[in-house]
């Protein structure tokens, strides 16, 4: 997955007028919301004719990308999410950063783009978050949110892959994503992702199949979209955004990755973390109407949910969706137990607010 970087790129990013004006003007507000507040400062490198070029830290603004450009008319566009923290020292820290390259690349193989060496992807992560470590909130649940990502920036109607590509990181200092218990609604109509797709690849396509389902559930009182497999509309895969933990006989079950289900990074620590807080994980096929008996039954107790940006959120209700006339709802009878336990156990590691027995946390690099 490694590509070769030029020496411009080698030679560190470099620093345009006016950043150093926007991060001292820049005042954090006090609600920030997810994504509503824009660092001040951003990165960008340029791939074109077979070569990275060197990087470039501005302030954050328009970009300038013509209209006819693949990313704009075919969804060739791949990205990430991460978040720093600045909670448990004085210097910001990472969590897993590495993941999410491995992550970038694999998405990036999926649509055919150039992937973005990981000494690349190092420098503008961490260039963005070194810059802007006085804005990041110092709070428990805050963070400042870095979302890489690369595409294409060549003109025409073609079906083929760019010539000329961008990769940009940008950041918001953040809240956690959802606050509270979620209902959640069951989508047996639309589908998301098939095996062989773009569901396994963090791709902008792969959200734009979701929202119409997404919204839906919004504008009838719901949080989010539960998916099915694509062939049978019998196989959990996910929610829009976040994987699926249920709690059933005091083990925690995941649906098992499939081809389909984007590989969470969040998720996957869940899966080494619960053991190590006394939990048998299990993954495995999971089917919606054996769910709903087991919640019905109460041998599944809790359901909640995990990504990077909601961290791992309960759910309080799972129902039926738009083609079912009675909106049949299924509570499960405990909301937020090990859900709680979990994310408490998990954002302590990442706020490094307790010893990290994973090796899952890095410091952010320090600019020269």
């Amino acid at each position: 997955m490694e590509a070769t970087l030029t020496s411009a790129a080698d030679m560190g990013p470099e620093i345009a007028p006016g950043v150093a004006a926007a991060l001292k003007n820049f005042k954090l507000p006090e609600s920030l919301g997810f994504g509503a507040v824009p660092a001040p400062v951003m990165f960008a490198a340029d791939w074109f004719d077979g070569r990275w070029g060197r990087g470039r830290i501005v302030p954050y603004g328009p970009i300038e990308i013509l209209p006819g450009a693949r990313a704009l008319q075919y969804a060739e566009l791949v990205f990430e999410g991460l978040k720093a923290y600045r909670v448990g020292g004085e210097w910001p820290n990472l969590f897993r950063p590495r993941e999410n390259w491995l992550r970038l690349a694999r998405s990036a193989e999926r649509l055919s783009m150039p992937p973005v060496p990981e000494t690349l992807f190092f420098q503008a992560i961490d260039s963005v978050a070194a810059s802007c470590r006085d804005v990041i909130p110092r709070e428990s649940g805050r963070s400042l949110y870095l979302r890489p990502f690369l595409f294409g920036t060549e003109a025409g109607y073609l079906l083929r892959n760019s010539t000329g590509f961008t990769f940009m990181v940008i950041a918001n200092p953040v809240e956690v994503y959802s606050s509270g218990a979620m209902r959640v609604a069951i989508e047996r109509d639309d589908v998301r992702a098939a095996v062989g797709g773009v569901g396994a690849a963090k791709t902008a396509a792969n959200y734009a199949a979701s929202l119409r389902a997404s919204s839906a559930a919004v504008a009838r009182g719901m949080t989010v979209a539960l998916w099915l497999d694509a062939r049978d509309q019998r196989w959990i895969q996910e929610l829009s955004g976040m994987n699926l933990f249920a709690v059933i006989n005091g083990e925690l079950h995941t649906p098992s990755l499939d081809g389909a289900i984007l590989p969470g990074i969040t998720r996957d620590s869940l899966l080494t973390l619960g053991p190590h807080l006394g939990f048998t994980v299990i993954e495995r096929r999971m089917a919606i109407d054996e769910l709903l008996a087991q919640i019905a039954g109460g041998e599944c107790s809790e359901l909640f949910a995990c990504g990077t940006a909601a961290i791992v959120s309960p759910i309080a209700v799972l129902a039926e969706g738009r083609s079912d006339p009675h909106r049949r709802e299924y509570v499960p009878k405990r909301v937020d137990v090990v859900a709680a336990q979990l994310r408490e156990a998990l954002l302590a590691i990442q706020e490094r607010r307790a010893t990290d027995p994973f090796g899952w946390t890095r410091d952010v690099a320090r600019l020269p």
